[in-house]
């Protein structure tokens, strides 16, 4: 790229500087190779190069120029390159008569070679020869390149002569495409232009189609690295999918195949309009700030917008706060959408690619066109599609028969959507491209069109794939204008680490996971959302609600509440009637009550149920939030729904389900505990008979209704074991693999303190708690399984690390080993979630359960906070009767269920003050020391 002279005045005086650094050598007759001027010289440039790209950064912030600030960058290495050959030849390595080998010509290669470089970029030279290597051009080679080293740059360099550059361009893509972008530094311009001249001629002419399937292919897999989706909340800007590199092999492709040497060449070829070329030159531009930004801020090279930079980031190019989004998600909001443009103009000039060679084979259309390329196979057949005028298929993909046929019938932006699903065809890129040209016509009118709005329904309620059809209405920007509410949350990105995804992205996969589930392929994972959804009587209201469930994020008012009044103003547009229009907007504003409760609940405590229950009102609605919950946790990134949520849903629906059905139910509370008990006694059918019945005795009945069928086999085994060995303290080791989790099993005697001594040992090992749940023996002893994050890949080194853990718990129990003494919360935070503020929130509560007083503690997730927590807990002189963990994102959500030491809530409103007060200090990690026995000598008195 070229700046004008204006752009660059003052930026580096290479003159002033050639001037200076001879001076330095008069003292020594001219001859700059002495040791003791190479340091000064190193140190004069050293000088320059930090009061440059000083310069640089500062207008940058000033004018906020992504692509000027990249050409400022690479216009002080080329005059700094250009310094160091001159120097190096006039008064290191002279030569008064140089033979016609004795000289070199300097080129800039990959980003460099486009004139832009980012603070952090590797510098990437070829150093061109006519002939073999000469002692000469080898000394010259290895002083710049040192000299550059010392400097603090990393240089990627080959040195080669003419011939051997193009008989490697021919063989390696990578060094074709490094030659393809070569730029002329310093030195023998004849000898640059040779090379450049031979390369077209010998190399370029006649092999674009072997270099745009190569390059598309390289992309893919580049893509499949990163992640496929453009749409992840801490994406690689130079990288990831929608990032500069995407820019890069259009540009490539371009330049090889149209033999151009600016974008704004793509133009008078036809290949893009000049709409689409601003659009080119504005996402470059964009993402070119950010990357200097990035590189300025951390000091290094570093190319992913995690979430601990962000916010500075947003700070730096000027973007503030709106009621309802903050500064750093208007900020990702941009990016996202910037990225949209990326992924359009790939399919534009891969279109124009296509309409000079020949229509792709069936399958994806990159994928198709890249074997056709390989192929040289070509087809048209055209056929058109029945009921559908306009229209026809063209090797699998729709394409049409006219430019006006939006401007004819508007319906048919929704009709070509409504066809592609229903016989899996890709869209055409002609089309895609008058699609977005004709959005304009995509207005009120049709918004309100009844044919329209059937159309859309029978997309969005599809038996076929309607998460591809409606990510396709949303690349092309029907979607965020035939449904504006959608269009306001599409690139809105919520600034937290658990959702994976943008809004959109998160609202078209969720109706994916729903259709996979009505399909059946998720029985596994979700086994009675699979049975339940088979059962519905309106699935339509399922489906709409799940593409609504969060359209109203981003509004100052809470979304689940907005949502539903949204729901209420466009369902009757879809066509739902007045009964259908409410279940929508009632499942929106309660789709997070049955992840909520499931996951913070004592779900065996009848109160917790009556109420849920009361709140559901009806059993087929209870069917549509399981179905809908469990969608949504699935939707939200990889690994977050595991089957410890499920079985908790499953819980809940289960205990729920009797008050919705009059009692008559498969699963009543007494039936589901004789199920449970049943069922374990014939697992174990080789224990003596006695021993069978004393222990199915030896449970409460809330331990039966929440403990998965494996595990109460688990825990028999090892209840039945340590009886057997006389031990009072016992353990048990599962890595979950599936989950990535591990499970830790432990039995000792009942004590306050139990919980917190095990959360402490924990705390003590690194290792992280991720779920706990809580059990009492009718014969006095804590059965407690805990979750921790898995660490390692392999089962039996997982296995290994928990054992150590566990013997760690047991040393602690027994006196051997002191916990250690509460954190700090500044020393704790690591990584991304320093970036987080979350308000610290200590509720307590007597309304939710009639036998117990519940306390839910909110705040910023840290290691050792769940120790902290019970640590004040016991110094509180509190019985925990449950406990739930839950962490979303870098938000903690921990609940206990308590009574003071005599059973009772805790009534008195004082004390209420306290905990509150003390429980708040804990998150902030300043524990109150308790001054009573530790929980060691208790349990040591009672094991002995």
């Amino acid at each position: 790229m070229k700046l004008s002279q204006e752009d660059l005045a003052g930026l580096i005086d290479s003159d002033a500087l050639r001037s200076r650094l001879s001076t330095l050598t008069e003292k020594h007759d001219g001859d700059g190779s002495d040791m003791k001027i190479r340091a000064e010289v190193l140190k004069e440039l050293k000088s320059q190069v930090k009061s440059a790209r000083a310069d640089a950064q500062k207008r940058l912030n000033e004018d906020g120029g992504g692509i000027l600030c990249a050409g400022r960058l690479s216009f002080i290495q080329d005059e700094l390159i250009r310094v160091i050959y001159d120097f190096a030849r006039n008064h290191v390595y002279r030569i008064k008569n140089p033979s016609a080998a004795e000289r070199m010509s300097i080129a800039a290669v990959g980003g460099y070679g486009r004139g832009t470089l980012a603070p952090g970029s590797d510098i990437d030279l070829l150093f061109i020869l006519p002939y073999k290597q000469t002692p000469w051009g080898e000394q010259v080679v290895e002083y710049i390149l040192y000299m550059l080293w010392d400097l603090g740059f990393k240089v990627g360099h080959a040195t080669r002569n003419i011939d051997e550059c193009i008989r490697l361009a021919k063989t390696d893509m990578t060094i074709r495409t490094a030659i393809l972008e070569a730029r002329f530094i310093w030195g023998d311009r004849p000898l640059y232009d040779e090379m450049e001249k031979r390369f077209d001629a010998e190399v370029v002419n006649g092999s674009s189609s072997e270099f745009i399937a190569a390059k598309l292919l390289e992309r893919d897999e580049r893509h499949q690295r990163q992640g496929t989706s453009r749409y992840l909340v801490e994406p690689n800007i130079k990288e990831g999918k929608g990032g500069l590199r995407d820019l890069n092999t259009l540009f490539w492709i371009a330049k090889y195949h149209y033999r151009v040497e600016r974008q704004a060449e793509l133009v008078k070829k036809g290949v893009l309009t000049r709409s689409e070329y601003a659009r080119f030159k504005k996402s470059e531009d964009f993402l070119w700030a950010v990357r200097c930004h990035l590189h300025f801020l951390t000091g290094r090279p570093e190319e992913r917008l995690s979430f601990d930079v962000q916010r500075e980031i947003a700070i730096r190019l000027s973007y503030t706060q709106h009621p309802g989004m903050k500064d750093v998600e208007r900020f990702m909001k941009h990016y996202f959408l910037v990225a949209k443009d990326v992924g359009d103009l790939t399919r534009i000039i891969c279109a124009a690619l296509e309409e000079e060679h020949v229509k792709e084979p069936r399958g994806k259309g990159l994928t198709g066109m890249m074997r056709r390329l390989r192929s040289g196979r070509k087809s048209n057949t055209v056929t058109p599609i029945k009921g559908a005028p306009g229209f026809v298929v063209e090797n699998n993909r729709i394409n049409v028969t006219a430019d006006t046929i939006f401007e004819s019938d508007p319906t048919n932006f929704l009709r070509v959507f409504q066809v592609a699903d229903k016989h899996d065809y890709n869209l055409h890129p002609r089309l895609t491209r008058l699609i977005r040209q004709s959005l304009k016509l995509v207005d009120k009118d049709l918004r309100t069109n009844a044919e329209a709005n059937r159309l859309f329904l029978s997309v969005l309620t599809s038996r076929h794939q309607p998460e591809k059809t409606l990510r396709k209405m949303n690349e092309t920007g029907v979607l965020g204008r035939f449904v504006p509410e959608f269009g306001k949350v599409v690139a809105m990105m919520q600034f937290n680490m658990y959702h994976h995804y943008t809004v959109d992205e998160h609202l078209i996969r969720s109706i994916g996971v729903l259709a996979e589930i009505e399909r059946g392929n998720s029985g596994d994972d979700h086994p009675l959302a699979t049975d339940l959804i088979l059962t519905l009587q309106n699935r339509k209201v399922l489906f709409v609600a799940m593409f609504l469930h969060d359209i109203a994020k981003g509004r100052p008012e809470d979304h689940s509440i907005a949502g539903a009044k949204v729901a209420r103003k466009i369902c009757p547009r879809f066509g739902l009637n007045d009964a259908e229009t409410e279940t929508v907007a009632w499942l929106i504003a309660h789709h997070l009550d049955m992840s909520t409760i499931a996951q913070s609940r004592d779900l065996s405590d009848q109160k917790t149920i009556q109420d849920f229950a009361q709140t559901v009102q009806s059993l087929e609605r209870l069917k549509l939030l399981l179905i809908l919950t469990v969608a949504d946790i699935r939707a939200v990134g990889p690994g977050v729904f595991n089957g410890w949520k499920g079985q908790l849903l499953r819980t809940l629906y289960y205990a729920s389900e009797p008050h919705l059905s009059g009692g008559h139910t498969k699963m009543s509370h007494n039936v589901a505990i004789a199920d449970a008990k049943e069922g374990l006694s014939k697992k174990l059918g080789h224990w003596p008979a006695k021993d069978r019945k004393a222990y199915l005795d030896r449970h409460y009945p809330a331990y039966w209704l929440r403990t998965e069928p494996d595990r109460l086999v688990t825990h028999a085994e090892l209840l039945h074991q340590a009886d057997k060995d006389g031990k009072q303290l016992a353990f048990q080791v599962i890595p979950r693999a599936f989950e990535g989790v591990t499970e830790l099993n432990i039995m000792a005697p009942d004590h306050p303190r139990f919980l917190s001594t095990i959360a402490g040992a924990c705390f003590s090992t690194g290792a992280n708690i991720v779920d706990a749940q809580i059990d009492t023996t009718t014969d006095g002893f804590a059965l407690d399984t805990i979750f921790i994050g898995r660490e390692l890949p392999d089962d039996e080194d997982e296995r290994r690390r928990g054992e150590r853990i566990t013997a760690l718990i047991l040393k602690t129990l027994r006196g051997d080993e002191r916990l250690p003494e509460p954190v700090s919360k500044k020393g704790s935070m690591k990584g991304r979630v320093k970036a987080f503020k979350v308000a610290t929130d200590v509720l307590v509560n007597n309304a939710l359960s009639d036998d117990y007083t519940v306390l839910e503690i909110s705040g910023l997730d840290r290691p050792g906070l769940l120790y902290d927590l019970t640590r004040s807990i016991a110094t509180l002189n509190l019985n925990i009767g449950s406990a739930h963990i839950s962490t979303f994102g870098e938000k903690a959500v921990d609940v206990f269920y308590v009574t003071d030491l005599t059973g009772q809530k805790i009534a008195n409103i004082g004390r209420q003050d306290i905990i509150r007060e003390r429980l708040a200090n804990a998150v902030e990690g300043e524990v109150e020391l308790d001054p009573a026995a530790p929980v060691a000598r208790k349990v040591q008195k009672q094991a002995s």
